[in-house]
């Protein structure tokens, strides 16, 4: 059997096979009936189209490339000519309505907070309200306030550690421990602070020893860890509260650092489009981090001038870069735990901010920035 009569019907396009060895050599391409008809087509002459359209939009373009290529192209019957087909006006496919769209398009989207905004200003103003009472009626009352912010925020801390990454660190020596070191600060200043410090750190270690020795390493690490994080952070806002101009400091160090994650916030959501730390948290941008930074500043610069005794407005200036700084990086590392323990906030005692630690994660880093820097421009007294 010859080969070539398999793949006979495929070779001439219309469903003939070749001719047989009995119609001769000679025919060698497809068969038409009559000699008048052309053999090819006349390409009927289309405008160029760029490639993108134009000035098209695209669901203009794709509704045009969704049809035929050509509008007088129709089916013919094999043998006859092109000539005899006129095409009526029946016959043109009509184009394809394009339907619009309810989503909206990637470009046009419309950002959200990814919070309730409602919930967290009443819940801010709320915590605005006690923090401003507090600290300008009775010193101490205040005190307690930082001291129950520390249990909270390590109650928090633990319980997403032993939920998270079964590591348990001990809850009873690090509170005891928190609310000791933030009054001792208070009461006896940083050598009080840094004494409590070391003596938390040294129940934590021997209050594990009642356990099994499976972990002893980890979860005393993670005390250790906790006692530094949390309570010994806040105690430099119970450090700034002993000046003569105590309340009127602590108050520069909240406003600062709320202007400054207000300005990275509203400048990051409305021109943000160059991620900060991506790997970290996805939702900081440079661009915010310019308007911390700016916000921070003219704050600090009149807050300064017109808050603090002796105070300049050149200070106020490196004062509001500090604190755009470290409440920057305080932001950070908190997310980098939150991400390490696959976690998005670390409570819901707060609607609308998550938990306490949440809140904190900026103010604990610039605690001791600002005091430091309150002390190096205008004293410790």
């Amino acid at each position: 059997m010859n080969d070539s009569s398999w793949d006979a019907p495929s070779r001439t396009g219309y469903g003939e096979p070749w001719p047989t060895s009995g119609q001769g050599a000679a025919s060698a391409g497809p068969v038409y009936e009559g000699h008048d008809v052309q053999e090819t087509r006349p390409m009927p002459i289309v405008p160029d189209v760029p490639a993108n359209g134009g000035d098209q939009d695209d669901d203009g373009g794709a509704a045009r490339r969704s049809g035929p290529l050509f509008r007088d192209e129709v089916p013919r019957e094999p043998g006859r000519p092109e000539s005899v087909h006129p095409v009526s006006p029946a016959a043109q496919p009509s184009p394809t309505p394009v339907q619009p769209s309810s989503a909206p398009s990637p470009g046009r989207q419309k950002k959200s907070a990814g919070r309730n905004l409602g919930a967290a200003i009443g819940v801010g103003l709320g915590l605005g309200v006690v923090v401003v009472a507090s600290l300008f009626i009775v010193k101490a009352v205040f005190v307690g306030v930082i001291a129950l912010a520390v249990v909270v925020g390590l109650w928090e801390l633990t319980s997403r550690l032993a939920e998270r990454k079964q590591i348990k660190a001990p809850l009873i020596p690090l509170a005891a421990g928190g609310v000791a070191m933030v009054v001792a600060g208070y009461v006896r200043g940083a050598e009080g602070a840094w004494v409590a410090m070391a003596l938390t750190a040294l129940v934590v270690l021997v209050w594990r020893m009642f356990q099994p020795p499976e972990g002893y390493l980890r979860d005393v690490t993670a005390g250790v860890f906790a006692t530094f994080y949390v309570p010994f952070l806040a105690t430099f806002v119970a450090l700034m509260l002993t000046a003569d101009d105590g309340p009127r400091r602590v108050l520069l160090f909240l406003v600062l650092t709320v202007v400054s994650d207000t300005g990275a916030y509203a400048v990051g959501w409305r021109f943000g489009s160059h991620k900060l730390a991506p790997r970290i948290s996805p939702g900081k941008t440079r661009e915010g981090l310019l308007g911390a930074v700016s916000f921070a500043m003219v704050a600090g610069a009149l807050l300064m001038q017109f808050m603090i005794d002796d105070g300049q407005w050149w200070q106020g200036l490196l004062l509001g870069l500090a604190v755009a700084a470290s409440a920057t990086l305080g932001d950070l590392g908190e997310s980098m735990i939150k991400r390490d323990l696959g976690i998005k906030d670390m409570g819901t005692l707060l609607p609308g901010h998550g938990g306490i630690m949440d809140r904190l994660d900026s103010l604990l880093p610039t605690a001791p920035v600002a005091w430091l820097l309150l002390v190096l421009f205008v004293g410790s007294g």
